[in-house]
């Protein structure tokens, strides 16, 4: 078995791993994604793109073929937050457009194959089965297809960590400390044949006396909806049931009139997944970054996942060129950058849930609490993409 010699490997071919790749592939230099599907679907659903997105886009030279996409436009945001009427947030009045509702399969490909066209190898159905350190740097096996036998070896001076929140290579040199034990309970729902069409594109979110609801058409026509609550406050089992969903979603009348006005229909079992804030320390080192949910993992009511996945991918990538062109700093430069993200988006974070006080008396609402709360509550657009800095 040969060894392949190459500059940078990014494992993860998710939005911020096939950005970076991207990013490192123009900039000329030679770079490996490893993604570890086969057609590299993703299982998330719902997500959705901040339109402050936009400029990033551009900047990459993406903005045209994701615009290109089979993706939904999200003209703004409906919440039922901080009281029980419902608060509009029209992104008519943002000067970089409307949102989309994203088809993450569809994206996640379009990402890989724009870095394929730059110049990055692509390997897919490849896990990583071993990495050590040595001294002409980076050495990994990869087994591919399944197969537990060793199918490729690689070597790089580079390690870009893009696996999620596993943080599964640059956990080893770093903590995960996490802000809450914030899950996530999502199930898709279909409408019944000659029903009421549903045209709202919006998102929605509610808030309940235990946790909040989102809520968000797909490109596919189906509608995503999703519970989040503290993972010790629930019966994780029942809602992972049609019937406890259901009788959970009691508590979002505003959600459930939606549904039933339009004749949706669970589609499947509702599955759960880890939605907490959390940052890897350090988010790099001698060698390696990390980028995307493995370096830095943001509550889902601001929006800012893919957002935050195409930042850091960037910004990852450009900080490993710079420090291959012999200015080691610009490591300590992404860390310090990735800190003050983190710090505002926890600022942020306490001030919207402080917006919400009708539950007051209710745990998963006490622990989210600060002592003060600047915001007035006709403050309802998140705006953590100002500590982006691009």
């Amino acid at each position: 078995m040969t060894t392949l010699r190459t500059e940078v490997v990014v494992v993860g071919g998710g939005p911020a791993g096939a950005v970076a790749a991207h990013v490192l592939a123009r900039a000329g230099r030679r770079v490996v994604l490893v993604e570890a599907s086969a057609d590299g679907s993703a299982s998330r659903v719902g997500e959705a793109l901040a339109p402050a997105a936009r400029p990033i886009l551009a900047r990459l030279g993406l903005l045209d073929r994701v615009r290109r996409g089979d993706h939904l436009t999200c003209p703004g945001n409906v919440s039922v937050w901080g009281s029980e009427t419902p608060r509009q947030h029209n992104f008519l009045r943002d000067p970089h457009g409307p949102g989309l509702h994203l088809d993450r399969a569809e994206l996640d490909a379009s990402l890989r194959a724009a870095a394929a066209e730059s110049g990055a190898r692509v390997v897919m159905e490849s896990r990583v089965r071993s990495v050590e350190r040595g001294n002409s740097g980076w050495c990994l096996e990869l087994s591919t297809g399944g197969a537990s036998r060793v199918s490729e070896s690689l070597q790089c001076d580079w390690l870009i960590d893009a696996t999620g929140r596993s943080s599964a290579l640059s956990g080893r040199f770093g903590d995960r400390r996490r802000q809450d034990n914030l899950i996530a309970f999502v199930a898709r729902w279909r409408p019944r044949a000659h029903s009421n069409p549903d045209r709202d594109a919006r998102t929605f979110i509610e808030a309940s006396e235990d946790g909040w609801w989102y809520s968000a058409r797909l490109p596919g026509g189906e509608r995503v909806v999703a519970f989040h609550t503290d993972s010790d406050l629930i019966d994780a089992g029942a809602l992972r049931t049609a019937r406890g969903f259901n009788e959970h979603l009691s508590k979002a009348p505003y959600l459930k009139a939606l549904l039933i006005t339009h004749g949706y229909v669970l589609s499947g079992r509702p599955r759960g997944a880890d939605a907490s804030s959390s940052r890897l320390d350090p988010v790099a080192g001698d060698g390696y970054v990390a980028v995307g949910d493995a370096a830095i993992s943001l509550d889902p009511l601001s929006s800012q996942g893919l957002f935050n996945a195409l930042f850091t991918g960037l910004r990852g990538a450009e900080a490993v060129d710079a420090a291959l062109a012999g200015r080691p700093q610009s490591i300590e430069a992404y860390k310090r950058r990735l800190a003050s993200i983190y710090t505002a988006f926890l600022d942020h974070r306490r001030q919207y849930y402080a917006l919400e006080g009708r539950w007051s008396s209710h745990l998963f609402w006490q622990r989210r609490q600060p002592r003060w709360a600047s915001l007035g509550a006709q403050e309802l657009a998140w705006s953590g993409e100002r500590a982006y800095r691009y």
